[in-house]
């Protein structure tokens, strides 16, 4: 049976440790009282905020992981980019801060100019669809440091004060809404790998998939599938700054790593309340399939892959049928999976 842990990770030191990096930056927030920038503290949120006096700064980073060793063996990178963006963007756009600038760091072997072509070009493509400009990177060789490529951003977004998504109006009987993911995004990528190298040996990427979902194509075109970007549509809900809003969003989950599950309890702890998720839409198909290959128990899948969920949002009754009609309108699939 395979597992994260079988695959190189491990979750609970994983939170472990990031409960430790936390509360040394919450150490230097008392630095900046009475100053512009003071920060907001949010315990086991998905993006930092600071009080710049008529608005609030949001930052955040996060990269594609080893998502990117799927690309290096198809030397295929013009599509995560979108992974990149989605990553931290969809993180920002939880407390509903529109994101305006992407920064980001490669840290390579080898600095090869048509890897870097292909990796900005669908980095400016998603940018520019999601109206974020990219003032600046850095690229690094490095040597030996790395085994091939690491590439991460830094997000910064802006947000009216009382725009601010905190999930403090959360209450019994709202309504939780899943957004439908296209695929893996870049989460749990080392359980797929491992399972993968283990049925098909080291060149799993060349296998081919077996399925009705991606007919024609190997296991590496599959995981590579880029992840759906969610910052517009909760733009388009929320409204961008200056804009006003379309319907009340009381919570909004980025479904990452540690899965529905992990990510939704990240809001509900500090409420109290519990999730009935009654109606979860079924998972992609390649999912399916590695639990059947590596035999992963469905415990363990959901705590590591989104299992077809990518982002979930909170509203209350009232507004559950507008929000689904403007998830229509904007092109994203969306269903109602429970309730508080």
């Amino acid at each position: 049976m395979a597992t994260y842990a079988q695959a190189g990770v491990d979750i609970e030191e994983g939170d472990k440790a990031s409960r430790i990096a936390y509360n040394h930056a919450k150490n230097t927030f008392a630095s900046r009282k009475g100053l512009i920038g003071e920060p907001l503290q949010d315990d086991g949120g998905f993006t930092g905020a600071m009080d710049m006096g008529d608005f609030l700064l949001v930052q955040n980073d996060d990269g594609v992981g080893t998502k990117m060793e799927v690309a290096e063996r198809l030397k295929k990178f013009d599509t995560l980019g979108y992974d990149l963006l989605a990553m931290v963007a969809d993180d920002a756009a939880c407390v509903g801060a529109e994101t305006i600038s992407l920064t980001n760091t490669l840290d390579t072997n080898k600095i090869d100019p048509e890897t870097v072509d292909q990796l900005m070009t669908g980095l400016e493509k998603a940018c520019t669809e999601n109206k974020v400009i990219i003032p600046g990177g850095e690229l690094a060789e490095v040597g030996d440091s790395v085994n091939g490529n690491v590439w991460n951003a830094t997000a910064v977004g802006v947000l009216q004060k009382d725009k601010r998504i905190t999930g403090a109006d959360l209450s019994k009987g709202d309504v939780i809404i899943g957004l439908k993911s296209d695929g893996f995004r870049s989460n749990g990528f080392s359980l797929l790998r491992h399972i993968l190298k283990e049925k098909f040996g080291e060149d799993w990427h060349t296998a081919p998939y077996e399925g009705e979902a991606h007919q024609g194509k190997t296991w590496g075109e599959v995981a590579l599938t880029p992840s759906k970007i969610y910052n517009n549509l909760i733009m388009a809900l929320h409204g961008r700054y200056g804009e006003p809003t379309k319907v009340t969003l009381k919570g909004v989950v980025h479904v990452t790593g540690g899965g529905i599950q992990g990510n939704l309890d990240r809001l509900l702890k500090k409420t109290g309340l519990t999730a009935d998720l009654n109606n979860l839409p079924a998972p992609h198909e390649p999912m399916l399939k590695l639990m059947e290959i590596g035999i992963v128990s469905k415990e363990e899948a959901y705590k590591t892959w989104n299992m077809g969920v990518g982002m979930i949002l909170i509203t209350s009754p009232e507004d559950q049928e507008k929000t689904l009609e403007i998830c229509e309108q904007e092109g994203y699939e969306a269903q109602v999976i429970g309730s508080l």
